[in-house]
């Protein structure tokens, strides 16, 4: 049995998340002839976001923040951290679980006034 494209149907489908997340869905089509299942799997992520941190320590001295990382897709992640500025450290790689959130150190020493 071949098909061409006049055996084609479409199937539109509206997706509207009110969250992010991981989103499955099963869709089942019956004919008198033929069943057929079909799995959408779909992972929502939240929009751009950008966050600022503000750090008031003395000269020399360490403070930390530490900043939740929430994985809500369907496999672990493997992270890494590149910083850019003086004074910030923090761990190179993160593993964050799916399903769980992780605490990022993040540390601002500052070596003189700034």
């Amino acid at each position: 049995l071949f098909l061409d494209r006049n055996d084609a149907a479409e199937l539109p489908i509206k997706f509207i998340p009110q969250y992010a997340g991981f989103y499955h869905c099963q869709i089942l089509l019956k004919s008198s002839c033929d069943v057929r299942v079909y799995e959408i799997e779909c992972v929502v992520n939240t929009d751009h976001a950008e966050a600022e941190l503000e750090f008031l320590t003395p000269a020399y001295q360490a403070v930390i923040q530490d900043i939740p990382i929430s994985n809500m897709s369907s496999q672990d992640w493997k992270l890494e951290a590149i910083l850019e500025g003086q004074g910030f450290y923090g761990p190179p790689r993160i593993n964050v679980g799916l399903g769980e959130t992780a605490l990022y150190p993040l540390m601002f020493k500052p070596v003189a006034e700034c």
